[in-house]
């Protein structure tokens, strides 16, 4: 792990929770829509979000 600063730290954990919340919101949103091409763009939205936590999480190790 690269030396970070508290501060830097305390922001990759904010990063990262908001991406959490996002994925986690966009499926939900694509598990109550009927319409494929939405229901798709939230999967991919919640897919994107994932990718991102991925990559900050990489930061911590």
């Amino acid at each position: 792990m690269a030396n970070l600063s508290e501060l830097e730290l305390q922001n990759l954990r904010h990063l990262i929770g908001g991406f959490d919340t996002t994925k986690c919101k966009m499926e939900d949103y694509a598990s109550c829509t009927e319409d494929p091409k939405i229901r798709q763009f939230f999967e991919q939205g919640a897919q994107s979000a994932q990718k991102n936590k991925q990559q900050l999480m990489g930061f911590l190790q």
